[in-house]
């Protein structure tokens, strides 16, 4: 029995729907606008929806991505009367499982709801991110909790996986994780750090070479694709690589053969390799920055991880989890924590992630050695300051709302109205905060907002904003 959302305009529609799908034995639920379909998306776990195309408010496929980023990621049925070939596209890019015109029969709707469930009982059974090997990679948000679902599934392949996220987000962790939970968890894991290769000698730390190869080299050095043998490469800064060298790795990636500077012979090395980046991969492609073959080997399977200040829910089991880990690691009796600490954190933006909250631990045990109990009091100065200038925003905004309250009943705006309002003011908002921390990089901002391009662009104009204000 699974839990399903009709997703209608037409009533009529809904009700034969729900009908039909009760009578299979399934629970269901309906919504006329999709607005309605998110919210009730976002209370419920359901495992499929029913999804109209032309619904009040916003488009149905303009919704889907928002509707499977729910709690349940339920799988999209479309459902449309106005089917067209840009349609059907756009559907499947924004993550539909199906696409079907109206008026459709009852066994082609059916017989895609059960090939929706099964694919889901099958992708559930193949995960189980719970068994992991997780290392050092805390939480249990949404947001890490999918990020852990696709480690589970790349363990099980010996696809090339490519990660992507900020700087401090834990890359290298989910890379490790990849690896120990793979069939080569046995063999060696080789960091690579692309940005620390010196140019002149970068060939030869991958690559190795015989003595005599250049100038200074008096012995035979393995490089670090052949210590990778039977084991997984890690290619951290992955778009720092130089652009002569991303040929030669691309040969190597193919066929798992090279020459080590000054040899005839050739080496194998049977490695799988995890790349990870800050840097946005598809840009460097268009600028000619990164070889398009090669960017495209490497992401035969993605994982973008969330900053931090995207997942807050999961700050204070981590500071928990790492204040005992370091207190362990320095001799040091464990600490208690304050109220106050945990809402100081969670207030503040971490621009540098987890890393930098990490840091900010180590900082802050360092400087209470013999207090049991951490308080905001003990955090650094930027983070209190920040934390002092968000709650007295918030409650300027709370005066403000209050002093604006009108005198008398008719001057109450109508429910829509006021709705209309607030939602414009919150979508402006938002708009100008997404703008400042993405610097107006219309690429970082539609990963974080979860927007397509068109919604974006759209949204700006509505709201008289530009990513080149964000800018100057």
């Amino acid at each position: 029995m699974a839990n399903i959302l009709v997703v209608d305009d037409d009533k009529k529609i809904c009700d034969l729907l729900e009908a039909e799908l009760r009578r299979l034995g399934h629970e269901t639920q309906s919504a006329g606008t999709s607005q309605q379909a998110l919210d009730l998306a976002g209370a419920d776990n359901f495992d499929v929806v029913y999804l109209d195309v032309q619904l009040p408010g916003r488009s149905g496929l303009e919704i889907i991505p928002e509707i499977r980023q729910t709690p349940g990621e339920p799988e999209v049925i479309i459902m449309t009367g106005y089917g067209s070939p840009d349609g059907a596209e756009l559907a499947v890019k924004n993550g539909a499982w199906d696409y079907i015109q109206k008026p459709a029969p009852r066994n082609q709707l059916i017989l895609a709801l059960m090939r929706a469930l099964q694919f889901r009982e099958q992708s559930r059974a193949a995960k189980h991110p719970a068994l992991l090997k997780r290392n050092l990679i805390i939480g249990e948000s949404h947001r890490i909790n999918q990020c852990l679902s696709l480690v589970a599934q790349a363990a099980a392949t010996e696809a090339s996986v490519l990660i992507t996220g900020e700087t401090g987000t834990g890359k290298e962790l989910f890379a490790r994780a990849i690896h120990e939970n793979s069939r080569r968890n046995s063999e060696p894991f080789v960091v690579v750090d692309c940005a620390a290769l010196p140019d002149t000698l970068a060939e030869s730390v991958l690559f190795g070479h015989e003595k005599g190869a250049f100038t200074g080299a008096e012995k035979p050095r393995s490089g670090l694709i052949r210590r990778a043998n039977k084991g997984t490469l890690f290619l951290d800064e992955m778009g720092e690589l130089p652009i002569e060298l991303q040929k030669s790795f691309l040969r190597v990636l193919q066929e798992h053969r090279f020459h080590p500077l000054g040899s005839d012979r050739e080496v194998e090395s049977d490695f799988r390799v995890v790349v990870a980046t800050n840097r946005n991969m598809e840009d460097m492609v268009q600028k000619g920055e990164f070889r398009q073959d090669l960017y495209f080997r490497l992401k035969a399977f993605e994982i973008h991880l969330p900053a931090l200040r995207h997942r807050p829910e999961d700050i204070k089991p981590m500071v928990i989890f790492h204040t005992n880990r370091l207190c362990e690691h320095y001799g040091i009796p464990t600490r208690g924590f304050s109220p106050d600490f945990f809402e100081a954190l969670a207030l503040y933006d971490w621009p540098g992630n987890v890393r930098e909250l990490v840091n900010t631990l180590e900082w802050v045990l360092a400087r209470t050695v013999n207090e049991p109990t951490l308080f905001a009091r003990h955090l650094p100065i930027e983070i209190r300051a920040k934390a002092a200038r968000v709650t007295v925003e918030a409650n300027r905004e709370i005066e403000l709302e209050t002093e604006q309250e009108p005198a008398r009943p008719e001057d109450i705006p109508s429910f829509k109205e006021y709705r209309k309002q607030k939602v414009e003011a919150a979508e402006t908002g938002y708009l100008k905060l997404l703008l400042k921390q993405t610097a107006g990089d219309i690429q970082q901002a539609m990963a974080v907002s979860e927007l397509s391009k068109a919604r974006l662009y759209e949204l700006l104009k509505k709201h008289g904003l530009s990513a080149k204000q964000s800018q100057g």
